[in-house]
């Protein structure tokens, strides 16, 4: 990716949660990119980082969580009087979370969908007070302004009745006009980047497919770029043209979309895969899983974390090493060490 495209980049991040069981590595030296308006996937099973990745990069990580080491670059773009712009580099881990500056910049050029709306809205505000309080916060506006571009906002994400909506409290709403909401409510200050974790996970299918498609089309509407956070294959086949794929904190492969699903290279990626049910399979044939379990946070085993579940386990190389990241094709990079000289 070129510099002047680059919008977030992560380098080596670790966050660990310390608690009096011990330390959980929840992430422990993530590496990915992102480009000006581009729909990243991150996906991986329950657990492996995925969350954790999106609130380390808005500051929001919950006590006794802290991110100990690496970087995280969010990259500005600002215009000049010729129209010429001019890119500037902000290190979001070396802000404090709670300053001003960080404030600004999450909800404002930097904005997350999260899981559950349910849990994420206030109950005793009405859905256009928590949106203008974004729009008032970030744009400097009087109420009035504030509740009008609420009202578009809510137009625009295809709630019904907007108007009336707007003074709606969030248990009088069904669940996916609460997402829709949300989705209102983290654009509408125009953010460069939305983090979108897990954004369909509590709504029905049909719903689903509205949301997805509401997402793709405000993408393309206002140039922003997505991080789209998932454990869904299939969503991120329709969402995406990137992936990167997390275990264990790590990311251990990441490539486009077509690389990955016909040429996946880590042995995770291809279980991951393999367990998806596929139209015309025999009812009689079994869905392929993944052997063992996740490791326990506590106590991960040496070498590679995978190992102990990988089918191509090789005794004394992934059970003592850490596998490097190695380039095996034009964008795309995996971390195992059936790649490496």
């Amino acid at each position: 990716m070129n510099q002047d495209q680059m919008l977030l980049e992560v380098r080596n991040l670790k966050t660990y949660f310390f608690l009096e069981e011990g330390t959980v590595h929840a992430i422990d030296g993530a590496d990915f990119a992102i480009g000006r308006g581009e729909a990243l996937g991150v996906v991986g099973e329950s657990g492996c980082g995925k969350s954790v990745t999106g609130q380390s990069i808005l500051r929001i990580v919950p006590y006794p969580g802290r991110v100990v080491e690496g970087e995280i670059i969010f990259y500005r773009y600002n215009k000049r009087p010729d129209g010429t712009e001019v890119q500037e580099a902000v290190n979001l881990t070396a802000l404090d979370p709670q300053g001003e500056e960080i404030r600004s910049i999450r909800g404002g050029e930097i904005a997350m969908v999260f899981q559950e709306p349910m849990t994420s809205l206030s109950p005793v505000h009405t859905m256009g007070q928590q949106i203008m309080e974004a729009i008032i916060l970030h744009q400097g506006v009087d109420k009035a302004e504030a509740r009008r571009r609420a009202i578009d906002m809510l137009r625009r994400v295809g709630m019904p009745q907007p108007e009336t909506t707007v003074d709606s409290y969030p248990h009088q709403m069904s669940g996916g006009m609460r997402q829709r909401g949300m989705i209102a409510m983290a654009l509408s200050c125009s953010p460069s980047l939305l983090i979108a974790d897990e954004p369909t996970t509590a709504i029905d299918v049909t719903t689903q497919a509205q949301i997805l498609q509401l997402m793709r089309d405000l993408q393309e509407d206002l140039g922003m770029a997505i991080m789209f956070i998932t454990h869904d294959l299939g969503v991120i086949a329709e969402m995406t043209k990137r992936v990167v794929v997390m275990y264990m904190g790590r990311v251990v492969e990441s490539a486009s979309v077509d690389d990955l699903y016909y040429d996946p290279k880590h042995p995770y990626t291809r279980a991951l895969l393999n367990s998806i049910p596929r139209l015309g399979q025999q009812r009689a044939e079994r869905l392929e899983s993944i052997k063992g379990v996740v490791p326990d946070p506590y106590n991960l085993p040496p070498g590679c974390p995978f190992h102990p579940r990988c089918n191509s386990f090789m005794p004394g190389v992934c059970d003592v090493g850490d596998p490097m990241n190695i380039e095996v094709g034009p964008g795309h990079e995996v971390r195992c060490f059936l790649y490496n000289e």
